[in-house]
Formats: C-alpha cells, sequence, structure tokens
C-alpha cells in the first residue's frame, strides 16, 4: 500500500489522481478556487500550493501522488503565500459584499475570514465594467471575477459551449463571451452552470423575489406556486436540513406562511408529460417519421437544439414541459371559473433550472394570449424569499399540498434525475405496477451518473432502443453520431445538467459529490415510498382528462 506523509502524519493512497485528492481524504480541506473534480485541472488560483521536506512549493492539484512523499500545508511560507493572494484579489475586487447576492456562500469572502484577512492594503485602481443584464436567466458583474476560470472550463468542458473565455493579457484579463458580446446575443442556453461553480459574485441567478413579493401583497391576485421534483431534495441545504431529505412538507407549510393562496406539484404536470409524450412515442414509432423522440422537458436542452442542431428540431417532441403543462391548466381553469372567483390567476413556479425563466417567456408557451406561467423562481429564490420572511424552515411542521392537482405518482418525482423521464415513460407503456416489473425497468441502464447511457427494452414485436443523456457536451456527441448514421435510438432523454436538475443552475451551492449523491438518493427514495407508481394510475389526471382538458388536450398540452 503506497503513503503519503501529510503534516507528520502517514496516509494511504490509492487511485487518487493528484495529491489534493489525498489531503482531502486525510481530512484537510485545502483551499482551492479553480479546483474542481469533473473539470480539467487548471492550476490558476495557487491556492492549494504545499510544501515538501526539501522546500519545494507546488500546486497540490496538479501534482500526481507519489509513495514516501512528504509534504505540509500549512507552513508559514504558505501561510503567507494564501494570504497574499486573498490580499491582491479583494484589491482589485468589488467589496459590496452586504449586498452581493454571494454574501455568505462566496468563498472569497469565506476564505478571507478562513485566513484573517482584516486589512487590504493595495488600492484597486481597476476601471469599473458594466454588468451584462440582457439575460433572462443569469447576470454578469466582471467586477466580481476572480478569473479561475471555472465557468470557462464547464461552459466547455461540460456543456460544450464555449460562450465564455479569457480575454486580453496581464492586469486587463477578463472573462468575457467572444467580441463582447451581451450572453443574450450568443448561443448561450441559459442553463446556469457557470453560475453553480462560481465562486463569487461574478455570476448570479437573475432573481424575480420582488415581483412575486408585490403579486402576494395584492388582494385583487391570486397566486398559484407549484414546486417542481429536485427543490424539495435541496432547498434544506440552506436550513441545515440533511442533504437530499425531502422537506416538501415543510415547504408548503412556510410557502403558505409567505402568502400563497394555493401550493400544487409540478410532479402532477409530470405525470401529464409522461400521458403524452409516451403516447407521442408510441405514435411515431408506428409511423416511423421523426425518429429518435426527443425528450421536451428541459429548455437549455431545447434551445441547444435549435441553435446548434436545427436539423433535429422536429425530432423533439411537441409535449410541452411539466411546468408548462401545469401552467396552462391553471390559467384554463381560471377562465372556467371566472364568474366564482374574479382574481387574475398568478402561476408561480419554484425550479431548480435557470433556464426555466427563459422558457416561460417563449411564445409557445401562450394560450389566448396568456402567458400559461408568470413567473419562475429558483430553489435558491424561494430559500432567500422563506429567510426575508423571518421563517425557520427546519422548525415548520409539514403541511400537505392543495387539491385537486396535490396528488401525483412515484414516476412524476424522478423527472428530477438523470433517466427519470425514460423511466417514467418506460412504466407507462409496460402499464405495470409489479415490483419486479418496476426494478426491470430501473436496471434496464438508465438510472446511472454516467453522461451517455444506452438501454434497449422490448415493446410488443419490437426492440426499442433508447439513449439517456446529461450534459450539452454529451448531447453533441450522440446528435454527430445519429446525423452519420452510426447509432440508431428510438427515444433520447436529454437533460442539459450533468445528472440532472438535481444539479440544476439554480439550486443551492456549493453541489459537492456526497450532495450530488444525497440529492439522487432523496428523489428515488420518494417514488420507493409513494403508493402510485404510475402516471396512468394517478386518480385525478383520469379525471382532469374527462374534464378540463376534455376536447382540448393538444390546445393546453403540446406546443404545436
Amino acid at each position: 500500500m503506497s503513503y503519503m506523509t501529510i503534516n507528520n502524519r502517514r496516509v494511504e493512497f490509492t487511485d487518487e489522481k493528484n495529491v489534493l485528492s489525498v489531503i482531502r481524504k486525510s481530512g484537510i480541506d485545502l483551499p482551492t478556487f479553480c479546483y474542481h473534480s469533473e473539470l480539467s485541472t487548471y492550476g490558476a488560483c495557487r491556492m492549494c500550493v504545499v510544501e515538501d521536506d526539501r522546500g519545494r512549493i507546488f500546486a497540490s492539484c496538479s501534482e500526481t501522488p507519489r509513495d514516501k512523499m512528504v509534504i505540509y500545508t500549512n507552513t508559514p511560507r504558505l501561510k503567507h503565500h494564501r494570504k497574499m493572494i486573498i490580499e491582491l484579489l479583494l484589491a482589485s475586487h468589488c467589496r459590496d459584499c452586504t449586498t452581493c447576492t454571494k454574501n455568505g456562500v462566496c468563498v472569497l469572502q469565506k476564505l478571507s475570514r478562513q485566513l484573517g484577512i482584516k486589512e487590504v492594503r493595495f488600492p484597486n485602481n481597476k476601471k469599473q465594467l458594466p454588468k451584462d443584464l440582457s439575460s433572462e436567466c443569469i447576470i454578469r458583474d466582471p467586477n466580481k471575477c476572480i478569473l479561475c476560470g471555472d465557468c470557462v472550463r464547464t461552459c466547455d468542458e461540460i456543456q460544450g459551449m464555449g460562450i465564455l473565455d479569457f480575454a486580453f493579457r496581464g492586469s486587463k484579463m477578463q472573462v468575457t463571451t467572444a467580441f463582447n458580446k451581451d450572453l443574450a446575443q450568443t448561443d448561450c442556453v441559459g442553463c446556469g452552470q457557470c453560475r453553480a461553480v462560481c465562486p463569487t459574485g461574478a455570476i448570479t441567478i437573475k432573481q424575480n423575489i420582488e415581483q412575486v413579493w408585490d403579486a402576494l401583497s395584492d388582494p385583487e391576485i391570486r397566486v398559484v406556486v407549484q414546486i417542481a421534483p429536485a427543490v424539495r431534495v435541496a432547498v434544506g441545504d440552506k436550513f441545515g436540513i440533511p442533504k437530499g431529505e425531502n422537506v416538501l412538507g415543510r415547504l408548503v407549510a412556510a410557502l403558505r406562511r409567505i402568502g400563497f393562496d394555493e401550493v400544487y406539484d409540478t410532479n402532477f404536470g409530470a405525470d401529464l408529460t409522461v400521458m403524452e409524450e409516451s403516447k407521442e412515442l408510441l405514435e411515431r414509432l408506428e409511423v416511423g417519421d421523426n425518429l429518435p423522440l426527443f425528450t421536451s422537458c428541459c429548455p437549455a436542452w431545447v434551445k441547444f437544439c435549435e441553435n446548434r442542431y436545427p436539423q433535429f428540431k422536429d425530432h423533439i417532441s411537441t409535449c410541452r414541459s411539466p411546468q408548462e403543462m401545469f401552467g396552462a391548466l391553471m390559467k384554463e381553469e381560471a377562465r372556467m371559473n371566472d364568474a366564482s372567483d374574479s382574481r387574475k390567476v398568478m402561476v408561480v413556479s419554484i425550479m431548480p433550472c435557470t433556464a426555466k425563466k427563459a422558457e416561460i417567456t417563449r411564445p409557445e408557451h401562450f394560450n389566448d394570449g396568456e402567458q400559461n406561467v408568470d413567473y419562475v423562481i429558483t430553489t435558491t429564490e424561494a430559500a432567500r424569499m422563506i429567510q426575508e420572511a423571518g421563517i425557520d424552515l427546519a422548525q415548520l411542521e409539514p403541511e400537505a399540498l392543495d387539491m385537486p392537482f396535490g396528488i401525483s405518482s412515484g414516476a412524476g418525482a424522478i423527472f428530477g434525475v438523470t433517466g427519470g423521464v425514460t423511466e417514467a415513460v418506460l412504466r407507462r407503456l409496460m402499464n405495470s405496477d409489479r415490483a419486479e416489473d418496476l426494478e426491470a425497468i430501473s436496471f434496464t441502464g438508465v438510472r446511472g451518473v454516467d453522461g451517455i447511457k444506452e438501454a434497449s427494452v422490448k415493446l410488443g414485436d419490437r426492440d426499442v432502443k433508447i439513449a439517456v443523456v446529461n450534459g450539452l457536451r454529451c448531447a453533441s456527441e450522440v446528435l454527430d453520431k445519429i446525423e452519420a448514421g452510426e447509432v440508431h435510438y428510438d427515444f433520447v432523454e436529454v437533460m442539459a445538467c450533468k445528472r440532472g436538475c438535481i444539479t440544476g443552475g439554480g439550486q443551492p451551492v456549493p453541489i459537492g459529490p456526497r450532495t450530488k449523491k444525497a440529492r439522487v438518493q432523496g428523489l428515488y427514495k420518494i417514488d420507493k415510498m409513494a403508493q402510485i407508481k404510475l402516471s396512468s394510475q394517478n386518480p385525478i389526471v383520469a379525471t382532469v382528462y374527462d374534464g378540463l382538458l376534455k376536447g382540448k388536450e393538444h390546445k393546453l398540452l403540446h406546443n404545436e
């Protein structure tokens, strides 16, 4: 067994890819700005430097561990080195910390406290640059950028987009778009993964909190809120609740105290999506046209396909996403009940996704000239509203969702994790809730965190070939192979974010390996405990099809 000596203590290691991983394995949380285990090693921030027994200083993130290495992580030289880095970063950094969105979760702020920085000796001579407010999803503030490169590598290596990159040199270097265009003028899909890795407030969520507060205070508005599946296993992070715990009941209680008139579950919309998408798949399989069928739940993926692969546009399902189906349903219900309630209905969605903010403004998501979903607030924004109201989520007693749209299936819950949409559709097509059949579906290969998963299932006399993709770089790889005729699929699920919505751009950060795993397990646990396993078994779904939706299924649930 190989070992290293870290601060005079022997630490064994096996397949760790760098010295930093071994150090963290030993229980020492060495600070970093630019290191992420799923990205390439960049080694720019130099915060993770260590010293060996010969006095050599090097970045631990880029050094391969060797047997019998002797290193130190906190010598006087290293402490001086790290403090100087932080001080220089602060010298050219906007210091409006008290009003910054990242206040309290900013890595630069955290390390400044950790290293005991009490003053900044150098003046800030950096020219103030304008904010980019053009995107409907995120805000870029270059004055808070520390040039760690996390957003650049995430956009390129995980998403394959390359929207952001470094420009200029020396003290004038900055992260920007090509030709310094506004984000709205680029191919940015609004996935928010750059925001999820940004350690400071340089990239933040474009917030709609104030508009929602205004609506809640207006007695002439009936404010209805829907909660996406991935939200319930993430919002607890902001209140000290164990990672991945389902806090839906507590969240419902908090939203009622804030002032929402009705609280529903987007999982009901997911059940409708399963019904419509499985039907559409069967129709396309029968006709043999526009295969494979691509899922349409992820707006970042839909925009990516339209921008980069327009030749596949007709392959995208015509089904609206669960949030849009639910929004259309609520607005139609309001139109039918005008006489009994004259208040204007406003639909608010709590989503793990920043791209959902742009989805609701697309022209196909209007009915009778009215926007189906009025505002999207992310999980992070919802937590902020709860905190602003002085509510401690952890102390609340759980409450039930409102009826009639408060009942949903376990199939709807797993929409929040990669492979969940596919698994839900397969359950509907196989139409069995027997434990052994459900287990067989889960073992087809649709579960797991791999970027590209393949499966084949038997439907009647036909073998239906499926691909489950997460991360837009992986989506490019699959689309290129389909176009070249190298692979054939009948059904392809794509999510822009790795692992699905549980790591969406609007979720609480940081999202480390344990948090990711806990959130995935949290959603599968909800499904396991659900009494209704199939979307088709949801009794309210049948009632809605026979009533509110009758004769209007295509108008309310589809984009064309």
